[in-house]
């Protein structure tokens, strides 16, 4: 007698997300949003005010189904100056729609920048652009959190204002010289190649990522941290997340029908 072959049951994952368009949703969000970026410190003071950093921003964004995809990275350097100009585009992935847009520059000559190396800039010019265009649509909702509606990576080069730069005091100084440097270190990590020689994670694989992070049997600090880096994925290590992703959720599944 054939034994009936057993079915493989696919618990469909709870999908936290919110609506744009909808108000009183993204209210909700913003109160979230604050926790977070406290909990996480995802934040810079800058002359005592408080400025999210680009990881905040694209934590609200996908939370609301909203992914950067970039567009391009031009080298627009001259003899004397290394310069990149970027543009990130924000795809909706519900309406598969372009929602939004952003351009940034980043120069050598910025204050704090003389020493940095090619790909440093270049990466700082790809995550200012992500957080302009984030900028551009969720500034209301950053502010409803409690933060100013600026990124901080576009404090870096501040100190420019001749004026502001009399005003403020050393401490403040110093502070926004360690937010820079801090950004430049990220950068590093995760920007080894120059740019146009990375192909990075297409918005179908950070599609899949999220789907699959939501499953139940995936913790919130593993969310977390994949949320965090999505962004800097190239389409290897998005694959290479994928597939442990999946790998995960079959183990972690199959664990808890053992145990029931």
């Amino acid at each position: 007698m054939n034994q009936p072959s057993k079915e493989l049951k696919v618990q469909k994952p709870k999908v936290e997300s919110y609506d744009i368009s909808k108000s009183d949703e993204t209210l909700h969000l913003a109160v979230d949003l604050a926790k977070f970026i406290k909990e996480n410190r995802l934040y810079q003071n800058i002359q005592g005010k408080e400025y999210v950093n680009v990881e905040g921003w694209q934590y609200a964004g996908s939370r609301l189904g909203i992914l950067p995809v970039v567009e391009h990275v031009v080298n627009i350097s001259t003899d004397d100056e290394i310069k990149y100009q970027a543009k990130v585009n924000l795809l909706d992935m519900r309406s598969q729609l372009v929602v939004g847009a952003g351009f940034a520059i980043c120069s050598n000559k910025e204050q704090g920048k003389k020493y940095y190396q090619e790909f440093a800039i270049a990466s700082m010019a790809q995550t200012r652009a992500i957080g302009k265009a984030y900028r551009n649509i969720l500034a209301w909702i950053i502010r409803a959190a409690g933060y100013e509606p600026t990124p901080a990576e576009e404090m870096d080069y501040s100190g420019n204002d001749t004026a502001g730069a009399k005003q403020a005091v050393p401490t403040e100084k110093k502070a926004t010289m360690r937010a820079a440097e801090a950004a430049a270190t990220a950068d590093k990590q995760v920007a080894e190649e120059p740019a146009g020689s990375v192909r990075y994670a297409s918005a179908k694989q950070k599609e899949e990522i999220i789907r699959l992070l939501n499953y139940p049997v995936i913790t919130r600090q593993e969310k977390t941290k994949m949320l965090l880096n999505i962004n800097r994925f190239d389409e290897e290590r998005a694959a290479q997340a994928i597939e442990k992703l999946k790998k995960v959720i079959e183990e972690r599944e199959d664990g808890q029908s053992a145990a029931a």
